[in-house]
């Protein structure tokens, strides 16, 4: 293929001299004089490992050229990469003035194009710009359709600066955000050769994901940090702290934990946040990301609270209790703090849960019921088929094979909020569905 590459940073650099590598004739556009000149001579504009060599490989080869002039780039093209940068502006968010004018000059390249091509934006930008900001751009200066005329995907980097080469070649995902089944066959085989899973999803989908990938890796980071601080502060050695950490690839180092849904609770981890976050302000120490989980936790439990409370019903049933499945542990239940906060809005709660017993609870269980939750006797269904019966609004605040089943019995009027992503076939129950997350 012919590719154009809108943007010679490391991102775009290091992207066309790959794709030259892999075969391809690449044309690089960018605003720098310096760096199409440097690019042309057959040196890398940008310091990367293995880039110098690479660039002078491909110029030599004539699979690789810059320009300052897009059209030239763009002209023969069957692909545009958009490489440029997204700054922060001065109140947090992204700067997309770039993203704009490169946009501009691929939609007036569009206009005269006789063939479809396909455009795909690898800077990142927030969710929705490509079909509130790319789209109708192109459309307006090209004149055209997009998915008709031509394509466009917003196609996300998971390149690492000093690593960015091995990363091109062994990426960890390679994700499409398209609506065009074009678009998107054309760049699966763009992208055949690296062998990588290849995930075709919404717009949407794939601009968030690049932010849920950097956050979580500033995320860890971060997490990192203050553990260390803390292991210091006490005399532990952190490496080996972390390196036993990491090498749990069951709990820690997994997809487990990483399921949106509802607030965490139970005996645990609500216990140990605390209790490190204590340990840490005794020593004189701020860790502010470990300090702001637990208010995060309540945030998060404060909106489901308002959902429910949105629905602006009286007659509320919770469907679960226990803190999580195959258990009857209710203690720091986060559904429990939730009946608390809408009996608290005088709201009629009902509650049904088959694993509590009240005959069988015991110990610390029983003395966090009377003392947080003194009414749950008094409020608890025989079964979930009384609980809807008596409900106008239906809480799915845990996970139960007999929730499943039980919600075939609501009526078309009641609604359903989805506190725990159980996601049911809204279709065959024909209600209204909210959810949390």
């Amino acid at each position: 293929m012919k590719i154009a590459v809108l943007g010679l940073g490391y991102v775009g650099c290091v992207t066309g001299s790959c794709l030259a590598r892999m075969g391809h004739r690449v044309h690089g556009v960018d605003i720098s004089s310096a760096k199409v000149e440097l690019l042309n001579s057959g040196h890398s504009p940008v310091l990367e490992k293995g880039l110098d060599d690479l660039v002078a490989r491909m110029v030599a080869a004539r699979r690789l050229r810059a320009t300052l002039n897009p059209a030239e780039a763009l002209e023969g093209s069957d692909v545009s990469l958009v490489t440029v940068g997204t700054p922060s502006r001065r109140d947090g968010g992204a700067d997309l003035d770039h993203v704009s004018a490169v946009l501009k000059d691929i939609g007036r390249f569009l206009r005269r194009a006789g063939k479809f091509h396909v455009v795909a934006i690898r800077s990142t930008v927030p969710p929705g710009t490509t079909e509130s900001l790319a789209i109708p751009a192109l459309e307006k200066a090209s004149g055209k359709k997009a998915g008709r005329d031509f394509g466009v995907c917003f196609h996300p980097e998971f390149l690492r600066e000093g690593s960015s080469i091995d990363d091109f070649f062994h990426p960890p995902k390679t994700v499409l955000g398209t609506n065009d089944s074009r678009t998107a066959r054309r760049l699966i085989g763009l992208w055949k050769p690296v062998k990588a899973p290849i995930y075709v999803t919404s717009f949407k989908t794939a601009e968030i994901l690049k932010y849920a990938d950097n956050t979580f890796h500033a995320l860890k980071v971060a997490f990192a940090n203050e553990i260390g601080s803390l292991c210091r502060l006490l005399g532990i050695d952190s490496g080996e702290v972390m390196r036993i950490f990491t090498e749990d690839t069951k709990l820690n180092i997994s997809p487990l934990y990483l399921k949106p849904g509802f607030a965490f609770g139970g005996p645990c981890l609500p216990k140990d946040v605390k209790a490190i976050s204590r340990l840490a302000r005794k020593n004189g120490l701020i860790l502010p990301l470990i300090g702001s989980i637990l208010s995060s936790n309540d945030c998060h439990l404060e909106r489901a609270v308002e959902l429910v409370l949105s629905a602006r019903k009286r007659k509320i049933g919770v469907l679960g209790l226990v803190f999580k499945s195959d258990t009857d542990d209710l203690r720091e239940s986060p559904a429990c703090e939730l009946v608390k906060r809408l009996i608290t809005e005088r709201r009629q709660v009902r509650v049904y849960d088959p694993r509590v017993r009240f005959d069988r609870l015991m110990g610390a269980n029983e003395m966090f019921i009377r003392k947080e939750l003194p009414i749950l006797p008094r409020i608890m269904a025989a079964s979930a088929e009384e609980l809807i019966a008596a409900s106008e609004v239906i809480v799915l605040a845990g996970n139960h094979p007999e929730f499943k089943a039980a919600l075939q019995l609501l009526r078309k009027s009641t609604i359903l909020i989805d506190l725990v992503a159980l996601k049911p076939d809204l279709k065959t129950l024909g209600v209204q569905c909210r959810q949390l997350t």
